[in-house]
């Protein structure tokens, strides 16, 4: 492979199918305003708009892609200018689209995936009054999403990025009944607001050093900028990045979003929201390239993350809490690999697409076996699922393979190529880095296979208990409308890793983005021996799970008390406590101080003048009684005034 980082820079006007990219944002935007503001006369076919408008986007995105491959690799990145935006002074922002190999990637799983969680959410919403509404707020975050990833400016990804703030909040909260959803979505649409000053504090300072927010101008002109102004811009743009993404140390609200219903979980933990923030990271690798600091922060909060998020895991009974924190997990093996540079850009993404299939497919199954259990979602009442779920068992047990990296399943492609680079960091760095990694291989493994112990395999638990409703536990499999899309899904969580890695196919596809994918030159560890010790950790993790829960009868109440580990781990390492401490409470405690002062400084201040002024008045007032002689003796006091001040100063 070349040795240098190469990006293209010549952006050719969009023509032929490209110039119909408009149309990718246009079908769900269209039909979640028909379903938005339709109406009840919707309800009927309403779910049916819903999938269409999604479907259609996929099929324009496919024929996009295919009409790409045939472009010489120069010509591969296109701009379509749709119409002026904001033409105001020297703020010159068009809403353009930039049709690249990263957003055609991008526009194929969040439409690709997404189209496959609509399908599933016909028959998991059936019963729901709201299904139209429901389907109207999922094609609003898909057409914010495509927004997000097409745009030709950090202004417009902007729109996009607040975009799929605003559905996500809807989305969380879906359950208006539940308290817990409402605080759901609140503490999401709050966090992220913290990761979005960042993302707006560096386009600020990218408009008042180049004057500009388009990628094209900003690439190009990066080398006016200082080098501290880089590395500002780059933290600002990865706070961004933790918010949406989840990551350290902005990630508290992603397990909670497990309020909403579990094709909203599905949609944003696999292909969509939490990508956000990996692609932004993605997309700005030319600033990251300039700055060696940016890009090990980046690192950093990706091996951190990983810990954290496989560490929380393995101490949850609650299915898609696990799940939800596997995605933490996972997205900090995309940013681990983003900030390494040409060494891991386009393996980040190729982790990313991966992951899309197997965790999708994964959130999915697991609202199957909720489907059956009556919304359960204690792992703890479940039990032997696997002899009445044959199909949900089979596509789940798939995704999980994937997800440990078990060849030739294809999570073990993606995540093996990240572990291998991060082992390739230079100094101190390969170390750490890639020990976290595989370290968090091991535990990913062990969560997974308690999860699948606890659910499918061992004791009928769920024969001898009821539901919080007071109703007998009957599962079932799955309707033809909700498995086939897990069956899909179960495909790609088999073959979409070695796909994408042979021949450098995915890492070839996007060097017009993402320049060209390099190779370590050395390794901490033996490059060839690096495989074979992911293999042995993950099966060191699955043979633990087995000992302390697969030979072991599962108690359906949680033990207690258990060790200090456990109990932080149950706590989430104590990271909702650290920033009530460090965010929250110093928060509440300025705005009081804020308001003290404003409401005894700054208004008293204003008060007490107008006050003071209006006394002053009224006192004066009483001075003009109407009456003649009083006018006359105050003429008279002050002639006899003027006159003593007179002789004072011409005899002082």
């Amino acid at each position: 492979m070349s040795s240098t980082f190469t990006v293209a820079q010549q952006v050719h006007e969009a023509s032929g199918v490209a110039g119909g990219a408009w149309l990718l944002v246009a079908f769900p935007l269209i039909g979640a305003a028909v379903l938005l503001f339709g109406g009840k006369a919707t309800d009927a076919w309403g779910h049916l708009l819903g999938c269409l408008t999604v479907i259609a986007s996929f099929v324009y995105g496919a024929i996009l892609f295919f009409s790409s491959t045939r472009l010489e690799e120069g010509e591969r990145v296109q701009n379509l200018h749709v119409f002026d935006w904001i033409p105001v002074g020297n703020l010159q922002v068009d809403f353009g689209l930039r049709i690249d190999p990263l957003s055609i990637s991008f526009v194929l799983l969040i439409t690709g995936v997404g189209s496959l969680i609509h399908i599933y959410s016909v028959g998991y919403m059936a019963d729901d009054p709201d299904r139209r509404r429901f389907f109207g707020y999922f094609n609003l975050f898909v057409a914010a999403m495509l927004i997000l990833v097409l745009g030709n400016s950090f202004v417009t990804l902007y729109l996009g990025w607040e975009g799929v703030g605003l559905a996500s909040y809807l989305l969380i909260g879906w359950y208006t009944n539940r308290p817990s959803a409402a605080t759901a979505a609140k503490k999401a649409f709050l966090m992220n607001r913290v990761g979005d000053v960042g993302l707006a504090l560096a386009i600020f300072i990218l408009f008042a050093n180049l004057g500009t927010t388009q990628y094209t101008e900003v690439f190009a002109n990066l080398d006016q900028l200082s080098p501290a102004t880089i590395t500002a811009i780059t933290i600002l743009l990865l706070l961004g990045a933790c918010g949406k993404s989840g990551q350290v140390p902005l990630q508290a609200w992603l397990p909670d979003a497990m309020e909403g219903p579990t094709p909203v979980s599905a949609l944003i933990h696999a292909a969509t929201m939490v990508t956000a923030g990996v692609y932004l990271v993605a997309r700005s690798n030319p600033i990251y390239m300039m700055s060696e600091d940016g890009r090990l922060v980046v690192t950093l909060v990706g091996a951190v993350t990983l810990l954290v998020g496989s560490i929380i895991g393995c101490a949850y009974d609650d299915i898609k809490k696990v799940l939800a924190y596997s995605t933490v997990s996972q997205i900090g093996y995309m940013m681990l690999a983003v900030g390494l540079g040409p060494f891991g850009f386009a393996l980040g993404i190729m982790h990313l697409l991966t992951h899309g299939f197997f965790k999708a497919g994964l959130f999915l199954g697991a609202g199957s076996v909720m489907h059956g259990m009556n919304d359960e979602v204690d792992m703890r009442k479940y039990g032997g699922l696997w002899r009445v779920m044959p199909i949900t068992f089979a596509t789940f047990g798939l995704g999980y393979l994937a997800l440990i990296g078990i060849p030739p399943f294809s999570g073990f492609f993606s995540k093996d190529a990240i572990i291998e680079a991060a082992f390739g960091a230079e100094g101190w760095r390969g170390w750490a880095f890639g020990l976290a990694a595989l370290l968090g291989a091991g535990l990913t493994a062990f969560y997974m296979t308690r999860l699948m112990f606890m659910t499918f395999f061992g004791k009928k638990r769920w024969e001898e208990l009821k539901s919080e409703d007071g109703r007998d536990f009957h599962p079932h499999e799955s309707g033809p409308v909700m498995w086939v899309p897990m069956a899909i899904l179960a495909i790609g969580s088999i073959g979409a890793g070695w796909f994408f890695s042979a021949g450098d196919r995915l890492a070839d596809w996007l060097k017009p983005t993402l320049g060209t994918l390099q190779e370590p030159e050395h390794t901490a560890i033996d490059h060839t021996l690096i495989p074979w010790l992911t293999i042995a950790l993950s099966l060191l993790g699955v043979l633990i799970a087995w000992l302390v829960v697969g030979r072991r009868e599962v108690p359906v109440v949680k033990p207690s008390p258990v060790a200090w580990p456990v109990r932080a781990a149950r706590k989430d390492l104590y990271g909702n406590a650290l920033n009530e401490t460090l965010v929250a409470r110093p928060g509440t405690w300025l705005a009081r101080a804020l308001v003290y002062v404003d409401n005894k400084g700054v208004d008293g201040l204003v008060n007490g003048i107008a006050a003071g002024f209006g006394g002053s008045s009224g006192r004066l007032r009483r001075l003009q009684t109407g009456f003649v002689r009083s006018y006359a003796a105050s003429m008279l006091a002050g002639s006899i005034l003027v006159l003593i001040a007179f002789l004072a100063v011409r005899y002082a």
